[in-house]
């Protein structure tokens, strides 16, 4: 699968999470596009950084093959230039393992800087055939509530402006809030010049997961393969395994509510990996999980409040900067001595260690260099061999990377597995020179680098669950198989909350 994304960012790694959301994470280290994260939840399938391209990175390429003298001094030029780019960037996916490329181009047509990648694309079809290209175009149809009506009039003013781009849809998907009726297809097959089977309706479901049924129940992947000249005769479709999670979906019998204390809340899409994979193990609980969004920069004042005591679970998740760390450690501190389940994630766990630091070992002033130079004990800091790199400009270890586990841990039995791998995305570490003292005060660095030279993990011995990870677990969660680590904290959460509230966390026992 591959994103084109219209912003001139090179990607959206150094962009605000408050305006763009997530920065998604690919094994090989790529910074995409939170959609990538999507694609991954839905196919299973790892994608890398070639699956996301932006105008700027697509420009960057173009001006450095000029500065080389790649074309020979003739004038660069969108066309041919920049589109064809583009097009390289979707062949580029195009490998003998892969039978379909599916491109999805943001943006909305009609939008200036999305010309560029209509352009390319209406090429497209005259390079590689038209049998070999399949144009798919999602509207909206909205329904007016005072005269009771759906509207296909976006629907027809965008086909026409798709068409003046010199591209006709092959097929036209109806996003709405209720169904199409077969007579509004026939308008639009009508108006759009489109068959009346390739008119699909995509109605608003109770789950995301549930769109590729309702796509299936309409059609809508019989008529892509027949349009690409796919063999399809011989083929069974599948989707049991789907249709158990969106029935398990559908039939949770017990809920818990938890926490998460982030920078970011005012905007969920900036955790939005971390939300679906407390979800997905919710359902292997068939639990519904209700999560509570907490600023982190609140929490401090908010610790003699009920807000957190109403929890059955945390997590500290990710981020950059000072703002809010200070309230992440009193999350953190108050999740240790309380008992409650607490799930840290590369920032959430750096906060933890500062939380023991401070409380357990005793080191007055503990932090993080990264919001204190100044520290007497920075716990967290830059490696040595990172200092000059990142302050000439910034480097983090971004990507998979392996981890060795204590197989008799929390986290080794977690897994079930005594080497790992997970995504990365940050730039400090705990501190080696302060991990003796660390491990002296009760903190047990359950998973560490293949060199035993970084800590990976960590867990707090005879705490229900406080454990945090130096990566970010949640880029690797599927609907169908959770991350051991959120099933592992969903269940201490229902212990919690069995304990807690016995009448409550059962509802269908409760209604027996």
């Amino acid at each position: 699968m591959c994103k084109l994304d219209p912003y001139i960012n090179v990607d959206p790694g150094t962009m605000n999470p408050f305006e763009h959301g997530e920065v998604f994470v690919t094994e090989d280290g790529g910074e995409t596009d939170l959609d990538l994260g999507h694609y991954e939840r839905f196919i299973d399938e790892n994608l890398h950084r070639d699956s996301n391209a932006t105008t700027g990175s697509i420009y960057q390429a173009v001006i450095a093959k000029e500065r080389r003298g790649d074309y020979l001094g003739r004038t660069v030029q969108v066309i041919p230039h920049v589109t064809d780019e583009i097009k390289e960037r979707v062949m580029r996916l195009a490998g003998e393992d892969v039978d379909v490329v599916i491109t999805e181009v943001g943006g909305t047509v009609g939008d200036i800087e999305i010309v560029p990648f209509l352009e390319a694309l209406r090429q497209f079809r005259r390079d590689v055939g038209r049998d070999n290209v399949c144009y798919v175009h999602l509207t909206l149809v909205p329904y007016l509530a005072p005269s009771g009506e759906q509207k296909t009039k976006p629907t027809q003013h965008s086909v026409t402006e798709l068409r003046s781009r010199g591209i006709q849809p092959d097929v036209i998907v109806c996003r709405s809030d209720q169904p199409i009726s077969s007579s509004l297809k026939r308008k639009v097959s009508l108006l759009c010049d489109v068959p009346i089977e390739a008119v699909i309706s995509a109605v608003d479901a109770p789950s995301i997961y549930e769109i590729p049924l309702v796509l299936h129940d309409e059609g809508f992947d019989d008529y892509v393969c027949k349009v690409l000249r796919l063999d399809t005769e011989n083929t069974q479709v599948d989707l049991s395994s789907w249709e158990r999670v969106v029935k398990t979906i559908g039939s949770t019998t017990r809920s818990v509510r938890i926490g998460v204390i982030g920078k970011y809340v005012n905007l969920p899409d900036a955790y939005l990996s971390v939300a679906e994979a407390l979800r997905h193990a919710g359902y292997q609980y068939k639990t519904e999980v209700e999560i509570s969004w907490i600023q982190a920069e609140e929490v401090t004042g908010m610790l003699a409040e009920s807000r957190l005591q109403r929890l059955d679970a945390m997590v500290i998740p990710g981020g950059f900067g000072e703002r809010g760390v200070e309230g992440m450690i009193s999350a953190a501190n108050y999740a240790r001595e309380t008992g409650m389940p607490c799930l840290g994630l590369c920032l959430g766990l750096q906060v933890m260690v500062i939380d023991a630091a401070r409380s357990l070992a005793g080191l007055i002033g503990a932090n993080s260099r990264e919001f204190d130079p100044a520290t007497p004990h920075p716990v967290i800091d830059l490696m040595d061999d990172q200092a000059d790199v990142v302050n000439l400009g910034g480097t983090m270890r971004l990507g998979a990377y392996l981890a060795r586990l204590d197989p008799d841990s929390q986290v080794g039995r977690l897994y079930g597995e005594q080497v790992v791998s997970e995504r990365h995305r940050h730039r400090y570490e705990v501190n080696p020179k302060y991990r003796h003292r660390l491990e002296g005060a009760g903190i047990r660095c359950s998973g560490t680098s293949p060199d035993d030279r970084l800590v990976e993990f960590i867990e707090l011995p005879g705490h229900p669950f406080w454990i945090g990870t130096q990566a970010h677990p949640e880029f690797k969660s599927r609907p169908d198989r959770p991350h051991p680590l959120f099933v592992g904290l969903i269940e201490a959460a229902l212990e919690r909350a069995e304990e807690r509230q016995p009448h409550l966390i059962d509802i269908e026992t409760s209604e027996q």
